[in-house]
């Protein structure tokens, strides 16, 4: 009787602990991809133009531009930063394709973009806003930085995993104006 005791609470403990591991490292993840393709944020114009109406809205201004290199995980793509004509500003993937992980976020940080395993932990160092969760890993996609994000503070991009505190991968951003 005892012994059937012992066992239920070690098999109750046992699947305890693999829910646990599967919640945590959502393995699945690492087969499962998630592919957004989200058009370049162009201005809006009105339907009723004449020409009496105020001149169309200008092209957003790019004003960073950067390729991701590999961190943890096989990671490329293009990052831009553009600026809206009403001083918005959203940041783009482009082309990425990362691995699929959880609780991914994409940061614009301060920390100094490193090769290899050198790079993988600096990115929540220092100064670091987030843009969001990532909405895919595979795509094309954009996310709208908060309301006086000043990019003079800030030199990088990662595609960051909040779980683990590691980077997938990241790009060193090149101011353009």
């Amino acid at each position: 009787m005892k012994r059937k005791r012992v066992l239920a609470v070690l098999a109750a403990g046992l699947v305890v602990a693999v829910a646990a591991g599967l919640y945590w490292f959502q393995p699945w993840k690492l087969w499962v991809d998630e592919t957004v393709q989200e058009s370049l944020p162009l201005p809006q114009t009105s339907a009723q133009t004449t020409e009496s109406a105020a001149p169309a809205p200008k092209e957003p201004t790019i004003v960073a531009t950067g390729e991701l290199i590999s961190h943890e995980h096989e990671t490329s793509g293009g990052v831009r930063i553009l600026r809206a004509e009403d001083g918005s500003m959203v940041l783009r993937l482009e082309n990425l394709d990362t691995s699929n992980g959880p609780d991914l976020r994409v940061l614009l940080t301060d920390a100094p973009v490193l090769p290899g395993k050198d790079g993988w932990f600096v990115f929540d160092d220092g100064a670091h806003v987030s843009a969001g969760k990532l909405k895919g890993n595979k795509g094309s996609q954009n996310y709208t930085l908060p309301a006086g994000t000043d990019l003079t503070r800030y030199s990088s991009v990662s595609i960051w995993c909040d779980r683990f505190d590691v980077s997938f991968g990241a790009a060193q951003l090149t101011k353009t104006a």
